[in-house]
């Protein structure tokens, strides 16, 4: 598919896993679009319950490759207006690649071992859950090379773990320890190694897939309102929403299940159409 990652689908369950070992799974620009058009083609494909990323080696992803900003690579170019102007629709460009993670209609579960450095924790926290390896940590690295983390990590952390914890991070850029993640609820569970790191991710992707895929899309799409948005408008937001997707055939094949001990068969979602 690319040289960054491969990507594998069995029964509702999407692998995303970075391939880069060698390299930290550093991201290069190429990286970011093809990132954000894989996830956008499990979600208008409609058949993905749920996405799980992953990766190979040491280190879940050291970030941007450091060769990109010392490069003289037009994306970085801000000496004048014209190309500050163009540095912002860049900006926008690279954040919209992970905010297509964030807007999938599909749980996703990051599971990291290893490093998760700079750019790597933007796209953590643009995923529903977390989990890591027992030598995992987590830093906003972006501060040590005298720049801010621009990819939304910012903005998604302080609505993950407590207001002074992400701005400790983000203005010391120190590693924090998987023992610590824990304790603050950045990552959900801790893990011994990538082994079982990996299939924790996997069982609970399964738990997931089990469910009615309309339930899950609709509480994602709700979580994601109410985290955003202030609480009258989030339950208004869900009258509207539980009133569209409201489907009493699903909800009977949901309990038939659950009274037999047995998995539901629940027809995927819809595509999306193309045009």
């Amino acid at each position: 598919m690319n040289d960054f990652f491969t990507l594998t689908t069995a029964a509702g369950i999407a692998h995303l896993q970075l391939n880069r070992p060698e390299r930290l799974n550093t991201m290069a620009p190429p990286f970011f679009p093809a990132l954000r058009d894989a996830v956008r083609a499990l979600h208008d494909a409609g058949e993905a319950r749920v996405l799980v990323i992953s990766s190979t080696g040491k280190h879940f992803c050291a970030g941007m490759a450091l060769d990109v900003f010392g490069g003289d690579d037009a994306l970085l170019v801000t000496g004048t207006a014209r190309a500050r102007l163009n540095f912002q629709d860049t900006l926008r460009k690279l954040i919209d690649c992970f905010t297509a993670i964030d807007e999938a209609r599909f749980p996703v579960i990051c599971a990291i071992q290893g490093g998760c450095i700079g750019g790597a924790l933007d796209l953590a926290t643009a995923c529903d859950i977390r989990l890591c390896t027992a030598d995992a940590f987590f830093t906003v690295q972006e501060i040590h090379i005298g720049m801010m983390a621009d990819l939304g990590v910012l903005q998604r952390l302080m609505k993950i773990v407590p207001q002074g914890v992400a701005r400790e991070m983000a203005y010391t850029g120190d590693r924090m320890s998987a023992e610590r993640a824990l304790a603050v609820g950045l990552v959900n569970a801790v893990l011994p190694d990538a082994e079982a790191l990996l299939a924790h991710a996997m069982q609970l992707a399964k738990n997931i897939a089990a469910k009615s895929p309309l339930a899950i899309a609709g509480s994602k799409l709700a979580l994601n309102h109410a985290r955003d948005h202030g609480t009258a408008s989030a339950l208004q937001q869900m009258t509207l929403l539980q009133s569209s997707i409201f489907d009493t055939a699903e909800m009977a094949t949901a309990i038939d299940a659950w009274k037999k001990k047995a998995v539901a068969d629940f027809p995927a979602l819809l595509p999306v159409a193309k045009f």
